[in-house]
């Protein structure tokens, strides 16, 4: 028969204790053992002397008989050097299980995310500071337009006040031509005022020589 030195777990949900127990290899874990050779309490400190309290004169007579200890039991009685302990090598071990590496991996994609938004926005800040920038260009621009707008007017007036000066000059021109032409008719109406006299004096002459 097979003998194993190895714990069997006590206690209550989340709060273990165990017991190190030899039992037989084919037993199950919690179920009958030959003989309790100390106990395990992992919630105490590991400065406490309770955490691992063992029967070490029993556990070196079954070890002599040929009894085989786990590798948690082993390494408890390596502490004490009752036995050797043994090289560990399981790469295995370490690697988080599966939901911690889904953790792992949805912190790794948020951190890319936050690292990546600066980014953008700097991205899109850029063309408003480039058209801030071609703003700031083109109002100089805008600024000698307008300087070309106000002076063209000056221009314009300054060249209608030749032509308003001989507007006007044509307006008094035109009086006096319109005095000159006044003149002759005015002339004849004086002429006719004094041919009217006449007429009524031949008339009279004509009415008083039949008599």
């Amino acid at each position: 028969m097979a003998l194993k030195i190895r714990l069997s777990r006590g206690g209550s949900k989340k709060r273990p204790y165990y017991r190190i127990v030899l039992a037989d290899a084919r037993a199950p874990r919690d179920g009958r053992y030959i003989e309790k050779l100390g106990t395990y309490n992992p919630l105490l400190s590991k400065d406490n002397e309770q955490r691992v309290v063992f029967n070490k004169e029993r556990i070196e007579h079954w070890l002599k008989n040929g009894a085989k200890p786990t590798d948690r039991v082993t390494k408890f009685l390596a502490a004490d050097k009752i036995i050797e302990d043994i090289e560990r090598n399981n790469p295995i071990k370490a690697k988080p299980k599966a939901k911690a590496q889904e953790r792992a991996e949805a912190a790794k994609e948020e951190k890319k995310k936050a690292e990546a938004a600066p980014i953008e926005e700097k991205a899109e800040a850029a063309p408003t500071e480039e058209k801030a920038e071609e703003k700031a260009e083109a109002a100089p621009t805008e600024e000698k337009a307008e300087e070309k707008v106000e002076e063209a007017p000056a221009e314009e007036k300054a060249e209608a006040a030749p032509n308003e000066e001989k507007a006007e000059e044509k307006v008094e021109e035109a009086p006096a031509e319109e005095k000159a032409e006044a003149a002759p008719t005015e002339e004849k109406a004086e002429e006719k005022a004094e041919a009217a006299p006449n007429e009524e004096k031949a008339e009279e002459k004509v009415e008083e020589a039949p008599a």
